[in-house]
C-alpha cells in the first residue's frame, strides 16, 4: 500500500539547507522514522510553493537515501514547524486551511495574549505572575510592590531582549545582555530614582510586559524551570510526551539553551529537596501542563503541539511562564533523553494519521 504524503512545513532557511543536510534544530531522519510507524511519508514544503487551491506542490522528497525536489500532490494535512511573522503569510494559512488540515496553523502569538487566555480561567491564576504591560508609569507601580522584575519582549524566543530589575538596597539594579563585536556581554546599570534612559527609551520604542518574578526552585543556587513537551497523538488526544529541566548558568536568570542554561531530568534537579518526590511533582506538572493546553485550545485554532516552560516554587507548585509554539525539541538531545526526543517528532506524525482517517478537518 502506497503511504500517504504529510507536509512538514519550513522556513526558508531551513528548506535551503535539506540537501546539505543543514537543517538546524530539526532532524528530518526522526519525522521519516516516525511516519513509517504511520504509513506516511514526509514532504517537506515551504510556504511560497504552496497554492491555495492547488492539487500539487513542489517538495523535498527522500527517494534511495538523497533528497529531491518533486512535484508531489498537495498533502491533505500539513504541520507547520515555520516561524512565520507577516499577515500575509497568516492569511495564506488560513486560505490554505480551507481545503487542508494545517496543525499548529499559527505558532506566533504574544505572550501577553497567551497570558489573558489563561488569566481568563480563575483555577489558573494563581499559578501565574502578575504581568502589566511595559509602560514606564506601570513599570513605578511594580517596582513599589515586588522586589524583581522582568521586562519582556511581546515577542521574541530563547530568551532574547528579556531585562531584570532587582531592588539592591535603596536602589535598583538593571540587568541586560548587548552583543560587542559579535559577542554576548551582560551589563549592569544600578540607580535610585530616575530610570536608566536607555530602559525609558526601550519602553516607549519597542512593546514590551512586566513580570513579576516568580519564586522558582533554584539547583546548585542556580534557579530551573521544565521545558514540558504536550502534543496531539494518533488518538487525537493531548499528551505530555516528555519534560526536562534547564538550569540557568551562574550569576544569570535566564534559563533557556540558548542562552548557556543547562539541561538535567527531573530527578536530579529535585536531589536537592529530599521533601519532593520526583514522580508526585512530575504527575502535577503533567496535570497542569494539560489543563493548560486545554485552556489555549479553546481560542487557538489547531494547537497541537506546543513547548510549555513551566516552573516550580518551593512546595513544587507549578508556575506557568511561557508557552512556546514551536517547540525546539533539542533539550531532550541536551539531557539524554533520545526516546523523548524522538518522539517529540513522531506524536505530530501519528496526529496527522489520525486526522487523516478521521477524514475531515479540525478548526
Amino acid at each position: 500500500m502506497k503511504a500517504s504524503y504529510v507536509g512538514i512545513l519550513l522556513n526558508q532557511s531551513m528548506y535551503r539547507g535539506i540537501p546539505k543536510g543543514r537543517t538546524q534544530t530539526e532532524v528530518l531522519a526522526f519525522y521519516e522514522e516516525g511516519a513509517r510507524l504511520y504509513g506516511l511519508k514526509p514532504c517537506y514544503i515551504r510556504l511560497a510553493d504552496l497554492r491555495p487551491g492547488h492539487k500539487t506542490v513542489l517538495a523535498y522528497v527522500k527517494t534511495c537515501g538523497v533528497y529531491r525536489r518533486v512535484r508531489v500532490p498537495t498533502p491533505r494535512v500539513i504541520h507547520n514547524r515555520a516561524l512565520l511573522f507577516s499577515s500575509r503569510s497568516k492569511k495564506k494559512l488560513n486560505l490554505l486551511a480551507k481545503k487542508h488540515i494545517v496543525f499548529n496553523r499559527w505558532n506566533r502569538y504574544s505572550k501577553p495574549y497567551i497570558h489573558s487566555l489563561l488569566w481568563a480561567d480563575p483555577n489558573l491564576r494563581s499559578h501565574l505572575a502578575q504581568t502589566m504591560s511595559g509602560t514606564v508609569e506601570n513599570l513605578r507601580q511594580m517596582m513599589k510592590k515586588n522586589h524583581a522584575l522582568f521586562i519582556k519582549p511581546d515577542s521574541g524566543s530563547i530568551g532574547v531582549g528579556i531585562m531584570r530589575l532587582a531592588r539592591m538596597g535603596n536602589g535598583f539594579k538593571l540587568s541586560y545582555a548587548v552583543l560587542e563585536n559579535g559577542r554576548k556581554r551582560w551589563r549592569h546599570t544600578f540607580f535610585t530614582k530616575s530610570l536608566p534612559a536607555h530602559l525609558s527609551k526601550k519602553l516607549r520604542t519597542r512593546s514590551f510586559h512586566i513580570q513579576e518574578e516568580l519564586p522558582l526552585l533554584t539547583y546548585r543556587g542556580n534557579p530551573f524551570d521544565l521545558r514540558v513537551t504536550v502534543q496531539k497523538g494518533a488518538t487525537g488526544e493531548w499528551q505530555v510526551t516528555g519534560m526536562a529541566g534547564k538550569v540557568a548558568p551562574t550569576g544569570k536568570f535566564l534559563s533557556n539553551v540558548g542562552q548557556g542554561g543547562k539541561v538535567y531530568r527531573l530527578h536530579i534537579l529535585l536531589a536537592e529537596y529530599p521533601d519532593l518526590q520526583a514522580d508526585v511533582v512530575e504527575s502535577e506538572v503533567k496535570t497542569f501542563a494539560l489543563r493548560v493546553v486545554r485552556r489555549l485550545e479553546a481560542s487557538l485554532p489547531g494547537l497541537a503541539d506546543v513547548g510549555l516552560d513551566i516552573g516550580l516554587n518551593r512546595q513544587g507548585v507549578p508556575l506557568f511562564i511561557e508557552c512556546n509554539g514551536r517547540d525546539q525539541r533539542y533539550a531532550y538531545r541536551e539531557a539524554q533523553m533520545p526516546k523523548e526526543w524522538k518522539a517529540t517528532y513522531s506524536n505530530p506524525m501519528g496526529y496527522a494519521r489520525y486526522l487523516l482517517d478521521r477524514g475531515k478537518k479540525k478548526p
